[in-house]
């Protein structure tokens, strides 16, 4: 049945705040483009008043760190059912956006209503909100509907939830206010926990296709693994634990890779020469032809922790021989909106999406 909520003072006595309202729904709006929190602090706020291909406009954009789109609705002068139906219209719009077409929502919305970000990027403001870059998540990959409203009448609530308990992740949060003398309180109350969860609703494969046969490669550096031993010395690396290291075993002979350091961008392209091996197996050529563990001090590692679990089989480093075709220093990174990313180690993509960012890898570089 529908909400309704009510706010008590606490003194002697219980004494019950006035329900009363706000002069304009865009008030709400203005309180909630303020501060996201409002709704989800988990979410970065990328979109307002977004203008669609169908001539409307969706009220708030927002994206989590899943690369999850949001889509928020305030009810404003529509009945509840209005404005389910028109939220399900802009969430089919969101689901054929781009990473470049969220990238210009930002832009837009950076230079009409936050101008005191200047000229900052979606990359940077996502890295700053999440500690990742866009590119490293399927931006876009699913979306969630939110619709604000001050009450839900029954009609509605029973279409709510019947999307809902098939998986369609519409949800309703609903915002009253209330005054106690001079000041004014907001309450807000959602019709599904949030995060107890509705499942995203996960666009579908419509940009899969047969695999390419160029594998793709996260090579995450720090303490045990560096970029520059890897260029140096041949090979691709990852460990820690098995979830890591165990996709190097889809690589062997002859397959191509190409590098990808997550914050970074893809830093090379290399020839698989030979499958996987632990750290403290894997031998190395020194200038003058000897051959030693990669472990010896002349072979002159910087990766501090990279021998630190050498007899776990678990957490071990594993390294995989290859022959770079073509490498770039950290500070070349090439990183563009729209690129593949993934966190698995080794991974075979289908996705259109990587076979756009092969053959701009490919130009960039000259790579036939």
């Amino acid at each position: 049945m529908p909400f309704q909520h009510s706010i008590y003072r606490i003194d002697e006595k219980l004494t019950r705040l006035s329900l009363t309202s706000l002069e304009k729904e865009s008030i709400l709006e203005e309180h909630i483009a303020e501060d996201i929190g409002i709704l989800d602090d988990r979410w970065l706020l990328i979109g307002r008043q977004v203008f669609t291909d169908y001539g409307k406009y969706i009220d708030l954009l927002a994206v989590d760190e899943a690369g999850t789109i949001i889509i928020i609705e305030l009810k404003r002068d529509m009945t509840p059912r209005e404005v389910v139906a028109q939220t399900l219209d802009y969430a089919a719009w969101v689901d054929g956006l781009e990473p470049e077409r969220i990238a210009d929502i930002w832009r837009t919305y950076v230079e009409k209503w936050r101008k005191d970000l200047g000229l900052q990027s979606l990359d940077q403001a996502f890295q700053q909100k999440f500690g990742i870059l866009p590119i490293e998540v399927e931006l876009n990959g699913a979306h969630q509907m939110v619709v604000v409203a001050a009450r839900l009448d029954n009609s509605t609530e029973r279409i709510v939830t019947y999307l809902a308990d098939r998986g369609i992740a519409l949800n309703v949060v609903f915002f009253e206010v209330f005054t106690d003398g001079s000041q004014r309180f907001l309450s807000r109350v959602w019709f599904k926990d949030p995060k107890e969860g509705l499942d995203p609703v996960a666009n579908p494969p419509k940009e899969s296709g047969p695999w390419s046969g160029e594998f793709y490669v996260s090579f995450g550096e720090g303490n045990s693994r560096q970029w520059v031993d890897a260029v140096k010395h041949g090979f691709i690396s990852a460990g820690g634990g098995r979830w890591y290291s165990n996709t190097l075993n889809l690589l062997q002979k002859g397959n191509r890779v190409w590098v990808n350091i997550p914050g970074k961008g893809y830093v090379g392209v290399a020839e698989v020469e030979e499958p996987a091996v632990k750290v403290d197996n894997f031998e190395i050529t020194l200038l003058d032809g000897r051959r030693v563990l990669i472990s010896d001090p002349e072979a002159g590692v910087h990766a501090p922790n990279m021998f630190t679990n050498q007899d776990d089989e678990d957490l071990a480093e594993y390294l995989v021989r290859v022959k770079w075709l073509k490498t770039v220093p950290l500070a070349q990174a090439v990183k563009e909106m729209g690129f593949f990313g993934n966190q698995n180690s080794v991974c075979r993509p289908t996705a259109t999406k990587w076979n756009h960012t092969v053959d701009r890898l490919k130009q960039v570089w000259g790579i036939n």
